[in-house]
């Protein structure tokens, strides 16, 4: 369990809605560029290409552009329209003869370009879909599948940015390391992930259900705190029936502070005053039984 006087969550990280957003700005820039380059190179062909120059061959930078940021259809595609403008340029440039537009060199012209922006789109989009994998795997947590730590610095720092009422929960499993020292630590692995299922279930579908340390999950949910406790009541309710149960610290934006740091003490706080009058009533029961 976190302690406080702990180092607060990290709220400087970039949240992976701006990360997606940048790429899709970057995709529009890079799409623009190409299209202004293939009129370009199209129009230094018309106006400055002469037999054996090879303006043409800079069809290849808009075709490149063009499938550096789709897949490979699009970026065939792009190499088809190229070599479809290179015919063009050909028809309408009186320097060019125009008995050069349909030749074995415009074929073997539509084929490398095809070919090139084939290739260059698919190893551009697999290489974003493994980035994207890495990504995800960046922020899940490897036993449970839930948000680790990385992700719940960046959804705290990000609704704390947003400036709108949410609710921070944070949860410590009860006698873990009892269960690791009597069943070892598979059985404690699999209490982890049964724990991490229920919470996902009962939190609602927008809520960001972490774990963040060894036996500690976190819950960045927009339920009001009214509602907080039938949400931890139904928790530990569920977990009860497998002798599971979980102690909770709760703090709320903006009653009870409104940066990642003050939220994040308050709740380990609370969790941790919550440990304590748990251990204090199992001891007052204990001796009693022992009486």
């Amino acid at each position: 369990m976190t302690r406080s006087g702990e180092a607060p969550p990290r709220p400087g990280r970039h949240p992976p809605w701006a990360l997606s957003a940048a790429t899709a700005l970057n995709r529009r820039v890079a799409l623009a560029a190409a299209a202004a380059a293939y009129a370009g190179v199209f129009a230094a062909f018309v106006f400055v290409e002469t037999p054996g120059l090879g303006i043409g061959h800079f069809f290849y930078i808009p075709i490149c552009l063009v499938a550096l940021v789709s897949d490979e259809a699009l970026g065939a595609l792009g190499g088809v329209f190229g070599a479809g403008l290179y015919l063009l340029a050909i028809e309408v440039t009186p320097r060019v003869p125009s008995t050069q537009a349909l030749t074995s060199s415009t074929a073997i012209r539509l084929v490398t370009f095809t070919l090139v922006g084939a290739l260059i789109g698919f190893y551009a989009s697999r290489n974003r879909r493994l980035v994207e994998r890495l990504r995800d795997n960046a922020g899940r947590d490897f036993l449970t599948g839930l948000g680790n730590a990385r992700t719940f610095d960046e959804e705290l720092a990000r609704r704390c940015a947003a400036g709108k009422p949410f609710t921070l929960v944070l949860a410590d499993v009860d006698d873990l390391k009892g269960i690791n020292d009597m069943h070892g630590h598979a059985a404690g692995n699999t209490a982890l992930r049964r724990i991490g299922e229920v919470l996902r279930q009962h939190a609602d579908a927008p809520d960001l259900v972490a774990r963040i340390g060894g036996d500690e999950f976190a819950v960045v949910t927009g339920l009001p705190h009214a509602e907080i406790v039938a949400l931890t009541t139904r928790v530990n309710r569920t977990l009860s029936t497998e002798d599971l149960s979980l102690t909770f610290g709760v703090t709320q934006c903006p009653d009870d502070g409104e940066t990642a740091a003050e939220l994040f003490h308050k709740a380990d706080d609370r969790l941790f005053a919550g440990k304590l009058v748990r251990q204090n009533r199992a001891t007052v029961v204990a001796l009693a039984d022992a009486r």
